[in-house]
């Protein structure tokens, strides 16, 4: 293979494409014999299984559905989720069936959100072994932003604000309680303060010290894959856990079943 590093693609050249200047190729690593375990593969414990109920906007009896932990760059970004611990290609008739009517559901109440003019569905899981897709909301009229790299403008454009991001939330959860499950997320609350109060704020300089950079979708947990087995501790030989088998899979999978019906 020669060590000449291949020409910028055209696509840099698209108006959607988040950056200008020099750009290079950077030159493509061999390939490892195995890759390493996706968190919820393993010893390694699953983010979406440990975690609760309140930490989601939707909750229903098979799928919940949440949020960013804080306001990013587009109206709405959310991670539909299956609450069994199965990946896309291991979800028994029922689930793949509910799978796209979830889709559906989640899309057109994000579309019905002020603002929005489409809905981006994706699905990568390089970094989590739990079945999750990702909703992501364009701006309506913002043309630059169409196709394939509105989750890199995501981290890029500023956060909207919060009152409006909370209001989103609670609009979206609703929607879909309309069809059963639960909502969770509340519109913002109004913050009283008197005049005085606000300029002492606005003054501060803890305030603005305290604001948090808001973490976007590629910058998320569950699609930040994990470094090789060697650069990391392995798991503890006094751990005796046994490890889920096939037939854990299907007989789960065919409990879910008989509880539908």
């Amino acid at each position: 293979m020669h060590d000449t590093p291949p020409s910028v693609p055209d696509f840099t050249q698209w108006p959607s494409f988040p950056f200008e200047g020099d750009l290079r190729v950077k030159k493509l690593n061999d390939p490892v014999p195995v890759e390493p375990p996706r968190k919820g593969e393993g010893h390694r414990e699953c983010t979406a299984c440990n975690a609760p109920d309140d930490a989601y906007i939707w909750v229903g009896e098979r799928w919940r559905v949440r949020a960013m932990d804080r306001p990013t760059g587009l109206p709405m970004v959310l991670i539909l989720e299956s609450r069994s611990h199965l990946d896309l290609g291991d979800l028994p008739n029922l689930l793949a069936a509910e799978l796209g009517v979830m889709t559906v559901r989640l899309e057109r109440a994000i579309r019905s959100l002020d603002g929005v003019g489409r809905v981006h569905v994706n699905r990568w899981g390089d970094g989590s072994a739990h079945l999750h897709m990702w909703f992501l909301a364009r701006p309506y009229g913002q043309l630059q932003l169409r196709g394939t790299f509105l989750s890199l403008w995501d981290s890029i454009l500023p956060p909207i604000s919060e009152a409006r991001w909370r209001e989103n939330l609670a609009m979206v959860a609703a929607w879909l309680a309309e069809f059963g499950g639960r909502p969770l997320a509340e519109p913002p609350r109004i913050q009283w303060q008197a005049p005085s109060s606000l300029a002492a704020a606005a003054a501060s300089p803890a305030a603005a010290a305290d604001e948090e950079e808001p973490v976007s979708v590629i910058e998320s947990d569950e699609e930040t894959p994990l470094p090789p087995p060697d650069e990391e501790p392995l798991a503890s030989p006094d751990d005796k856990t046994p490890l889920p088998t096939t037939d854990d899979v299907v007989t789960a999978a065919a409990e879910v079943d008989r509880t539908a019906d």
